[in-house]
Parts: C-alpha cells; sequence; structure tokens
C-alpha cells in the first residue's frame, strides 16, 4: 500500500506541472483597434476643382468630417477649414506637379477613401510691363523693360512675337528683358515655365510716330542759315512740312530746291533754311514719316 501510495503523489505531481506548462504557453488575447464602417469614416461627394495649381482653393463635399479634420496630398497633411459639416476647403501647397493620392483624415484617425489628385505646374501670371510703350529709336536701356506678374522662376522663358528672347529673372515677380530691333506697332509679351505653361499675353507698343520736342537756331551762313530740329521718331526719309509746303521725303531732296532737311539720327534733324528776308516771322513745321505718322505742328518765329 505504501508504494500505491507513492505513486499516487508522483503522478499528481506530474499533471500539476503539465498544467503549469500549458497555462505558460497559451497565447494571450490581442485587442485588435476599431475600424470605422463606411457609414461612419469621411466620405468625399464631389472635389472642386478635380486639379489644381500650388496656391489654388479645393473645396471638397461630403459628410463625416467631424469637428478636426486634415486633407492629405500623399504624405502631406494639410489643414482643412469645415464648415455646414459637409463642405470643407484647403489651399494646395508648393508641391511639385503630378498625381497624388488625396484622402481626409479625421481627428480620431478615422481615414477615409483614397481619390486622386493632380497638382498642376504653376501658372505664370504676367500683369504688367513698365514701360508699355517706347520709342523705335530707343537705344541701350532706354529699350529695357520689366514684366511685374507672379510665379516667375529660374527656368521661366520671356517670348516676344512668340520667339523666346535673353531675358533675366530678377524675383519671382520680375523679369527683365531688352526689346529687340522690330517695326513699329503692337508687339506680344509673354512668360512660359513649360512648352504648355504659358501667362496671359500682353501688349507692347513702339511707338513711330514723329515728335517734335524743341527746334533752335544752329549754324548761320552767308544765305541761309540752320533750324535744329529735335525730338524723337525721326526717320531717314522723314519729310519736312514747312507752312504746308513738302521738303525731302520719300522722293529725296529736291536738286532744284535750295532748301533741304538733313536727316542726323533719330532724335535730330537739320532744316537748311533761305530766308528772303532778315525779319522774323511766323511759320509752322510738322515732320511726316514715310508711312503718314505726322508730328504735331509747331510754330517757330525765326527769318
Amino acid at each position: 500500500m505504501k508504494n500505491v501510495a507513492a505513486a499516487l503523489i508522483i503522478v499528481m505531481f506530474c499533471l500539476a506541472g503539465n498544467a503549469y506548462l500549458f497555462a505558460a504557453e497559451r497565447p494571450q488575447r490581442v485587442m485588435k483597434p476599431a475600424v470605422a464602417s463606411p457609414d461612419t469614416a469621411p466620405s468625399i461627394l464631389s472635389i472642386i476643382p478635380a486639379l489644381a495649381e500650388p496656391g489654388d482653393k479645393v473645396t471638397i463635399f461630403g459628410s463625416n468630417f467631424g469637428e478636426q479634420i486634415s486633407a492629405f496630398l500623399g504624405s502631406v497633411e494639410i489643414p482643412a477649414k469645415v464648415s455646414d459639416g459637409r463642405q470643407l476647403e484647403f489651399i494646395v501647397p508648393s508641391l511639385d506637379a503630378g498625381l497624388y493620392a488625396l484622402y481626409l483624415k479625421r481627428g480620431d484617425g478615422v481615414v477615409g477613401r483614397v481619390y486622386n489628385f493632380s497638382v498642376l505646374p504653376q501658372r505664370p501670371v504676367l500683369n504688367a510691363l513698365s514701360p508699355d510703350r517706347i520709342s523705335s529709336c530707343a537705344q541701350g536701356g532706354e529699350r529695357d523693360v520689366t514684366a511685374s506678374g507672379r510665379n516667375f522662376s529660374e527656368t521661366s522663358l520671356l517670348f516676344f512675337d512668340n520667339t523666346s528672347i535673353k531675358s533675366r529673372v530678377v524675383s519671382p515677380e520680375a523679369i527683365v528683358f531688352r526689346v529687340p530691333q522690330v517695326t513699329g506697332g503692337l508687339h506680344q509679351v509673354l512668360v512660359k515655365n513649360s512648352p504648355e505653361n504659358a501667362s496671359v499675353p500682353l501688349a507692347l507698343e513702339i511707338e513711330t510716330k514723329p515728335e517734335i520736342s524743341q527746334v533752335g537756331r544752329g549754324d548761320e551762313y552767308v544765305n541761309y542759315y540752320e533750324l535744329i530740329i529735335d525730338g524723337k521718331n525721326f526717320q531717314q526719309n522723314s519729310a519736312l512740312y514747312v507752312d504746308g509746303q513738302r521738303i525731302g521725303g520719300n522722293s529725296g531732296q529736291d536738286a532744284a530746291a535750295r532748301e533741304k532737311v538733313i536727316f542726323i539720327d533719330c532724335t535730330r534733324l537739320v532744316y537748311q533754311r533761305f530766308p528772303y528776308s532778315p525779319v522774323a516771322k511766323e511759320f509752322r513745321l510738322q515732320v511726316v514719316n514715310p508711312g503718314n505718322e505726322g508730328s504735331q505742328v509747331v510754330n517757330v518765329s525765326a527769318p
């Protein structure tokens, strides 16, 4: 009997040890996070617009936005403003152009469905040209023009009449360029950040209409003297009208006429006048270019 009792004690000890081991190996229960159902997750009904540039406002209509919610473009979190519980707005941040995953994440961590959203290259905006008109005879720095706007970059190109010309980006708001030697009239200026991404064009005027700024006495000779006519936009074949009588012009100087007009440059003409009397008189002068553009009429008092 003593042997039987000892055997029972050993068996009970072994069973107790196995129970302890089984309990130690039993896996612990893992609590899974609650997953929002489609009925409670942020829901998007419309995205306006579906593609935008950095700085543009995007409006989303939907439901279950809660009191705090953020929009995400890829990994970039963007604060959103909620109104009426069914509308939110956000501003597209400065991102490279491309396709991004757009989704909403509520303040409690619940994330809505993912949508595609295209960020467009930032379009340059051209607001003004300063000056917006120059004289056809302007030279050097007188032909420099500043294009003002925004969204310019170091790679922006300035186009003059659909041709890219040399320019200098001063800042994201200004580009400086020199107007090429072109015919008079209106010309088109625009800025491109890429071949398909151009600003609205602006007009730049090249003035060709002659203008008289002053008339003064020049050198005197035995039977004639010179009148110096200063102004701008004079041409090689400009004609001078003296009291309505034409001198010079397209047909050149009349060999039979003594009085002549000598072209110095686009800012000065010399009128060789042969007076019949030394007494001063009043007469009118006007410069007319080959295209029949005429200056203002000025009154002169001279012999």
